[in-house]
């Protein structure tokens, strides 16, 4: 099937690669005219003046790159296709030859010439992302997914905001995973890791009941694997029944007493239900993992909770760094550092710590306002850490300025 893209649309260069300077003696105005032509868009005179640059001279290799570029501008796909290939031949280590003539042979459907051509061009350019680029659209449609991932991986490290490489590594990636799904349900169709990725899928797309069906009937085929009883219980806290969360997370902690984000999350939703021990949960947490930010803000709630004034205002204090965007600058998350204020404003207050409370409650407006604004403006609030299993299902929301009044 033929592909009729344009350079310009691909985010390639129009220009001709050569430069006229380096034309023999006789065919440099020729190539300079042609390279005048092509910058004015009138390409049927690009074509003639680099064609008549051919005759003049006719093994100079960059002459026939350029008129290659001057017919793929005018739609004339198979002319391109021969002066590419004759730049090529009279100069294999040309750079850019290569280049064209794979997107040239793609276009035209021969995706393994292609693929050929353009794995030429990365051996002698290596850092040309575009090249590597090409080379992994070339790979999908050559069915070769796995190698399309890597080859558009290393174009990504190259060139990590260039939209069209993120849209095709997005491609294989999305197949590769489609490859290795399909592989595991022909291996086992009714084992765990298939109701897993159902379960997974089922969360990407909010649907929360038919998760927590899948994750059930992973569990009923793995009992004893990590990782299941806690993502079950995420869902029932985000489906509001705590109690059930509750114990699943301890289910968890019964297989895999190791897990720091099981241990966090069962403190956390102690804290925030106000239900249970939460604090030896909290410290085994913080024993695990004392580099996690988000744990300090609960840790710190919990030593109140259980009379440990002292150290809770301390640990609500290393929670509360003024927010700078979606994290402040240890990393807790902002709407942690907003709620630290909200918190320690409260407990200042029963203490008679009145300057203290009226300073926390102050900051804490400031942070709210600052939210609000963002809002406001609709800015899309990123998440706020890349992973989002060290999310809570069911995060506290930050008090409204009335309701801060009231404490």
């Amino acid at each position: 099937m033929r592909r009729t893209f344009r350079l310009a649309a691909l985010g390639l260069a129009l220009l001709p690669l050569s430069a006229p300077a380096q034309a023999p003696t006789g065919a440099d105005a020729e190539m300079m005219a042609g390279s005048g032509a092509m910058r004015q868009g009138n390409l049927p005179e690009a074509i003639a003046q680099f064609k008549a640059a051919t005759v003049k001279a006719p093994r100079f290799a960059e002459a026939y790159l350029d008129l290659g570029l001057a017919y793929e501008q005018h739609g004339e796909i198979p002319d391109a296709l021969a002066a590419l290939d004759k730049a090529r031949t009279l100069k294999p280590t040309l750079r850019g030859a290569n280049l064209f003539l794979g997107i040239a042979e793609y276009q035209l459907g021969d995706a393994k010439k292609a693929e050929d051509a353009l794995k030429r061009e990365t051996k002698l350019n290596p850092k040309d992302a575009k090249a590597l680029m090409w080379l992994g659209v070339a790979q999908l449609a050559n069915n070769e997914a796995d190698q399309a991932a890597a080859t558009l991986d290393a174009a990504y490290t190259l060139a990590p905001k260039d939209a069209d490489i993120l849209y095709h590594r997005g491609r294989a990636h999305t197949l590769v995973s489609k490859e290795s799904y399909e592989q595991m349900n022909a291996l086992d169709p009714d084992g765990y890791r298939v109701h897993e990725v159902l379960a997974e899928a089922d969360v990407a797309a909010e649907r929360t009941a038919d998760a927590i069906a899948e994750y059930k009937a992973a569990i009923e085929r793995a009992p004893r694997q990590p990782g299941l009883h806690e993502a079950l219980a995420d869902l029932e806290w985000a489906a509001g029944d705590t109690d059930l969360a509750d114990t699943i997370y301890q289910q968890e902690l019964a297989l895999d007493p190791y897990s720091f984000l099981a241990w966090y999350k069962l403190g956390s939703l102690r804290v925030i239900d106000a239900k249970g021990d939460a604090l030896a949960p909290l410290e085994k947490a913080r024993s695990l993992d004392p580099n996690f930010p988000d744990l300090y803000y609960y840790l710190g709630r919990a030593q109140v909770d259980a009379g440990q004034d002292a150290a809770g205002i301390e640990n609500l204090k290393r929670a509360s760094v003024a927010a700078g965007g979606s994290a402040g600058p240890n990393g807790t998350s902002s709407t942690l550092n907003t709620l630290a204020y909200y918190q320690l404003s409260r407990i200042y207050r029963r203490l008679h710590r009145t300057a203290e409370a009226d300073a926390a409650l102050t900051q804490f407006r400031k942070l709210r306002a600052q939210r609000d604004a963002e809002e406001q403006q609709k800015e899309q609030r990123l998440t706020e850490r890349g992973d989002k299993r060290l999310q809570l299902p069911k995060p506290e929301s930050i008090p409204t300025d009335a309701e801060a009044g009231k404490q």
